[in-house]
């Protein structure tokens, strides 16, 4: 590996880890309430971010290990929600980083397009780990579970979602930590 490589993976490593850290932390704000927490969504922030930061693989693999590390210590969230959690944060992580690296330009436009492609797919991948976890189980997962589980409890975290990452990333452009790739002067796209 060449030095600039081995600086970024290793940057791109404590960044992860620094998510990682606060996915364990911000669950605590909800105040361990699982109705608020559900409502409020606090795991997310810090794996969106990490997938827009790092790159898809860091979101991928920090969304997935994220509940199963906090089931691990605290024991929230419980062992079948935190399995599709494992995978419906690692498809945030992964799609909401895949998506941004391969926009065209990364701006508080695309930003958003990003941010709704991944809420959306990551919803679906919960949607269906459920439905499998319900068929091992022997229970069922009803199209009104799905509705209530992942839009309508989960509307104040979405908002949350909306508002803070794009807030988060327009204050690290403009302290130069993490850059915009600006368009040209013609495009007025974004």
């Amino acid at each position: 590996m060449k030095r600039n490589e081995t600086t970024s993976y290793v940057k791109n490593l404590v960044l992860s880890a620094m998510f990682m850290a606060l996915g364990v932390l911000l669950p605590f704000l909800t105040g361990q309430i699982p109705q608020v927490g559900s409502m409020m969504l606090p795991m997310h922030l810090p794996v969106l971010l990490c997938g827009l930061i790092c790159g898809w693989q860091y979101g991928g693999v920090v969304g997935f290990a994220l509940p199963l590390f906090r089931y691990a210590l605290f024991g929230a969230p419980p062992m079948p929600t935190a399995i599709a959690m494992a995978f419906e944060l690692a498809t945030y992580g992964a799609v909401v980083g895949f998506l941004y690296a391969r926009s065209r330009w990364q701006c508080v436009v695309a930003l958003y397009r990003c941010l709704a492609a991944a809420m959306i797919a990551g919803r679906v991948v919960w949607a269906a780990a459920q439905m499998v976890i319900a068929g091992v189980s022997g229970t069922a997962f009803t199209w009104e579970m799905f509705l209530a589980g992942a839009f309508l409890t989960a509307i104040p975290g979405i908002v949350l979602q909306l508002i803070v990452i794009p807030a988060v990333m327009v204050a690290m452009d403009r302290t130069g930590l993490v850059r915009f790739r600006k368009k040209s002067p013609e495009q007025l796209e974004c």
